[in-house]
């Protein structure tokens, strides 16, 4: 699983590197939920999660299908999330708290989620 994770991180940073206009703000953090589950969360400048986004959602949904067709063909399931620097603050802030429990977002929670954060481009 190593081998896959490695892959599609290499392979989001390379993506998102082409498409946003702050690199130096940006984060992938990785996380193996379990045996053969994957989560990658981009964490941006709110300007380049728009942009990351696409209008009406269309390049984040290319992206996931790639980084899923990747990881399918490894028997494991991974998902992405797009978020903005203030919303895992605000994440990270809630889960301390113990407002929330960090859990799985399913791939429902995830295009809704992004669907909030579109903006025409």
């Amino acid at each position: 699983m190593q081998q896959t994770t490695d892959q599609i991180r290499n392979f989001l940073q390379f993506i998102a590197l082409q498409f946003i206009k702050y690199p130096d703000e940006a984060q992938l953090k990785v996380a193996e939920v379990s045996d053969n589950h994957i989560r990658f969360r981009l964490v941006l400048n709110q300007n380049d999660v728009a942009i990351l986004i696409g209008r009406n959602g269309f390049t984040a949904s290319a992206i996931r299908n790639i980084l899923k067709a990747a990881a399918v063909r490894d028997g494991i399931q991974a998902t992405l999330q797009i978020v903005s620097h203030e919303e895992e603050r605000q994440r990270m802030a809630a889960i301390e708290a113990g407002e929330i429990i960090e859990e799985l977002p399913t791939d429902e929670d995830i295009a809704e989620q992004d669907d909030e954060n579109l903006e025409e481009a």
